[in-house]
């Protein structure tokens, strides 16, 4: 058929195709044990096609319309003929010589699930399968200069389908075309669904409700997770992210994070369904800076999508080898910035593969508020560690991290925060200048104010006794220093200084000592007097002891007798001395374990406040 023909036979020639096509449809779903001949025959009818194609464009060339010229038969025709090629039985595909899509079949609209209008204008080799992309475009560029048909059997890809197919490439000369364009007939071969259509091919309300409960239900489930206690307490915040998204929403999830202010890759997630693991390792290992579009968005702060990719060098070359998108085999790439107050801390890349639905301006816009999250996460997260670090750093400052061995003593100490996430509390043994010194105490309060009072009055504790021998002195100098500061804090302390089997002790407003005799008696010392802070010219309560072999001195914190049960009633004084009255001969270790244990029994594992325990026992 290399003659012109007339348009009522090329119209007859037309209805046999379509009659011929179908049945070779038919005979491919009846007899799929064969399909030999059914693609033998369809490659022959592709010829054909190609012929009717090439009779339709001559037939185009004979009535150009002149300007000002009422529409003629011919001009009649012309439509006719255009309304023949919308209605091919194949699908059909004008390309000009870039390869951009010009004009398209609706059979091709149908096959790809998008609409003409949304297909026209873009590139026709993102449809094809990335391994045989380099051979198409050698086949274009040889039919464009050499005028022969090549054909090409390859995969396309679009909106979740991909299709086996064979293309036939040939050279056309359009009617008010400046220059030549390429006519593509697809001959499929086997056709693959990955669900139901998505994206611009369907855009009725149902669908678009239901496109924004998905990205909202995303949205609310990553809020969760960066609001888990995990996420701000251990460094997992931007991989948990990273998964949640490669679950839900991409094929690939690249996460890079800016670190002493350089990027740097943090986390790279390939599809778990496919052998991966080597290009998953050759990503965590290539420079963020490489990617010119990871460039441009951590510099820039603003995400990009590129819905049909278009250049796979956007993400930089694998270590010696093609670019990244390429081996990925990737269709669409999404990337956003991680946001941060003083700059973007680090990024977000989302790529999605040939047979799922394209990322979208509204996935952007979902992403980018991701972003911001998680960049507030971050930063959450960060200042979560400053202050547990600086909460760490006073809980030392209060609390020591062993006690030493006092000559002729045994001593032991247990420590419970309960609540507090910084404690108020505070006990410590430490030199003085003839001796040992001990002491134990609390700011009234809670939080990194009383924490900070607490460890000054300790450490001025340990700074006096170098020079004071008496504790009643030390007291009194730490409670003029804590009053001239006006802070409103006041603390209730007791401390003791230890020579031979001799201890002074001086208490501020503390609870008193429970001595625990050889034979199960328990007396408690005078404690009382006025806590620290309150008044210049406060007065302490001194008492000497002297002990003897085998008798335990018990200090406690007023988080100890202040414990309560489900009853109200507290845990107080008189159990605390049945409890020690059952502790003889136990070493002091043991006696703050049984008195803890007797406690949490007692308030059902319930504290509120601190619980400080300090155990002395003569050897």
């Amino acid at each position: 058929m290399t003659d012109a023909i007339g348009l009522q036979t090329l119209e007859q020639a037309l209805t046999a195709l379509t009659a011929r096509v179908s049945s070779l449809r038919e005979a491919k779903s009846a007899y799929p044990a064969d399909p030999r001949s059914t693609l033998d025959a369809a490659l022959a009818e592709l010829d054909t096609a190609r012929e009717l194609l090439d009779a339709s464009v001559r037939e185009l060339r004979k009535a150009p319309k002149r300007s000002g010229e009422r529409e003629s038969g011919s001009q009649r025709e012309l439509k006719l003929l255009r309304q023949v090629f919308r209605t091919f039985p194949i699908p059909v595909v004008v390309l000009d010589a870039s390869g951009v899509v010009r004009r398209i079949s609706a059979e091709t609209s149908r096959m790809l699930g998008s609409p003409a209008g949304y297909l026209i204008g873009r590139s026709f080799p993102l449809f094809v399968d990335v391994s045989r992309r380099a051979a198409f475009r050698s086949h274009l560029t040889a039919v464009q200069q050499g005028g022969q048909t090549a054909t090409l059997q390859t995969r396309l890809a679009h909106q979740g389908r991909a299709h086996t197919v064979q293309l036939a490439v040939t050279r056309l000369t359009m009617p008010g075309e400046p220059q030549e364009m390429v006519a593509v007939m697809i001959l499929p071969l086997e056709a693959q669904v990955a669900g139901p259509p998505h994206g611009p091919a369907d855009r009725s309300d149902a669908t678009l409700v239901m496109a924004a409960a998905r990205r909202q239900e995303l949205l609310s489930r990553m809020t969760r997770l960066l609001l888990d206690e995990e996420s701000l307490r251990q460094p997992v915040t931007v991989t948990r992210a990273s998964r949640l998204l490669a679950a839900e929403w991409a094929d690939w999830v690249i996460a890079d994070v800016v670190r002493d202010g350089m990027p740097r890759r943090a986390c790279v997630l390939g599809p778990s369904d496919k052998p991966v693991t080597q290009l998953v390792r050759l990503a965590e290992g290539m420079n963020p800076l490489t990617a010119p579009a990871l460039a441009h968005v951590l510099t820039g702060g603003s995400g990009v999508v590129h819905e049909m990719l278009e250049d796979d060098a956007l993400l930089g070359d694998v270590p010696g080898g093609p670019p990244l998108l390429r081996v990925m085999g990737a269709a669409s790439v999404l990337i956003v910035p991680i946001g941060g107050e003083n700059g973007v801390l680090g990024s977000l890349t989302l790529v999605r593969l040939r047979d799922r639905e394209p990322f979208s301006l509204a996935d952007l816009g979902l992403m980018e508020e991701i972003g911001a999250h998680l960049g507030l996460a971050l930063r959450a997260r960060r200042s979560f560690q400053t202050r547990s670090r600086a909460a760490d750093a006073l809980r030392t400052s209060v609390v020591p991290r062993s006690l030493p061995d006092i000559p002729g003593f045994e001593a032991a100490a247990i420590y419970n925060a309960g609540s507090s996430p910084v404690g108020a509390e505070f006990y410590d043994v430490f030199r003085s200048g003839e001796g040992w010194g001990f002491a134990l105490g609390g700011a009234a309060g809670k939080g990194e104010e009383a924490a900070s009072v607490s460890a000054m009055v300790r450490n001025g504790l340990r700074v006096l006794s170098v020079w004071e021998t008496d504790p009643g002195e030390v007291m009194r100098k730490l409670n003029q220093a804590l009053t001239a500061q006006h802070n409103g804090m006041f603390v209730m302390a007791v401390t003791g200084f230890v020579k031979a089997r001799k201890i002074r002790l001086a208490s501020a407003g503390h609870h008193p000592a429970a001595l625990l005799r050889p034979d199960g008696g328990v007396r408690f010392t005078a404690g009382g007097g006025v806590p620290l802070g309150i008044a210049p010219e406060a007065e302490m309560f001194t008492e000497e002891l002297t002990l003897t072999s085998g008798q335990t001195l018990v200090f406690y914190s007023d988080g100890l007798v202040a414990s309560q049960n489900e009853l109200g009633e507290s845990y107080g004084e008189t159990r605390l001395a049945d409890v020690l009255a059952r502790c003889v001969a136990q070493s002091p270790a043991e006696i703050v374990k049984t008195v803890e244990e007797d406690r949490h029994a007692f308030s059902g594992g319930r504290v509120w406040d601190e619980i400080v325990i300090l155990a002395l026992r003569v050897v």
